[in-house]
């Protein structure tokens, strides 16, 4: 919607799935990389890589979005010379409770934490302010597990994912581990992209471009640890983003440089991924969502 990027509002026909534009909204954030809604669906967070800052905006009742509620500017920087000269906002999110929101800064090494409030759509840094990680690891994503007590930080540059705690009541994180995204015995470069949780809570999901690969882990259900299962091809070329529909029982992967998508059977009892089908063309893929639909569908 504008040369450094924007957000934009789509209605869609539940008979085709055709979107047709609302509206569209741009307050001056840099290369936009990650776009959330709160639980009430009454604001969008958005999180802008290259500016180092996250702002809100209001969704109204037709769905069209409003004015901007909330706007933070995050400064810091860490290790590496060419990547982590500022603060690089990549991701934002909110937790289960409803009242936090997390931003994954890959120049700080830092998952910022704000105090979130749903009703106003506002940003008020929370004390503690940040979890700081292993210096250059490059925070990406950020997901919850089912239970709400675990959290857990997929890192780019570093290829590892950190497992946290997670305290609801005062929007504190303390880690217990770190693990590599890739499976053992691999040599040469990767960055880590995307994380998610199988809804079922047993099975943790991550991929890596480069080894070109999706990643499976099972989390222990006592404490929330990883440990490596196996190694999937993602059937393309950098595997950048990944989601499981609403059953959990596939998953539909984007290889962002070879201009396919491949969708995956998932095993609920085993966590095991099989390719169905094939990849199919889509030119540059970017980040796959399954929506709920009106009446069940989705």
């Amino acid at each position: 919607v504008a040369p450094d990027g924007g957000v934009s509002a789509y209605r869609v026909d539940l008979r085709t799935g055709n979107p047709s534009l609302i509206s569209a909204v741009c307050f001056g954030g840099e290369d936009q990389s990650f776009i959330t809604l709160d639980q009430r669906g009454s604001h969008v967070l958005i999180a802008n890589y290259k500016a180092g800052s996250v702002e809100v905006v209001a969704v109204n009742a037709d769905g069209s979005l409003g004015r901007r509620t909330a706007f933070v500017q995050d400064h810091g920087h860490s290790v590496n010379p060419e990547r982590q000269t500022h603060a690089y906002a990549h991701s934002v999110r909110i937790d289960p409770s409803g009242h936090f929101a997390l931003v994954a800064d890959l120049g700080m090494d830092k998952v910022m934490v704000y105090r979130y409030d749903e009703q106003a759509g506002t940003l008020t840094p929370n004390d503690p302010p940040s979890a700081s990680i292993t210096p250059g690891d490059g925070a990406r994503h950020t997901y919850f597990h089912p239970n709400g007590k675990w959290m857990y930080l997929i890192c780019e540059m570093g290829s590892a994912i950190h497992v946290f705690d997670w305290n609801a009541t005062n929007g504190t994180l303390t880690e217990k581990q770190r693990i590599s995204s890739l499976p053992p015995g691999f040599s040469g470069v990767n960055t880590a992209a995307e994380v998610l949780v199988h809804p079922n809570g047993k099975f943790l999901y991550a991929s890596n471009r480069g080894d070109n690969s999706i990643t499976t882990f099972a989390i222990d259900p006592r404490d929330g640890r990883l440990t490596y299962l196996a190694r999937t091809s993602s059937e393309g070329k950098t595997p950048r983003n990944f989601d499981l529909d609403p059953t959990g029982r596939w998953m539909l992967v984007t290889n962002h440089d070879s201009d396919a998508a491949a969708l995956f059977a998932v095993d609920p009892a085993t966590g095991r991924l099989t390719p169905r089908g094939g990849p199919m063309r889509v030119t540059y893929p970017f980040c796959p969502r399954f929506v709920p639909m009106e009446g069940g569908a989705g």
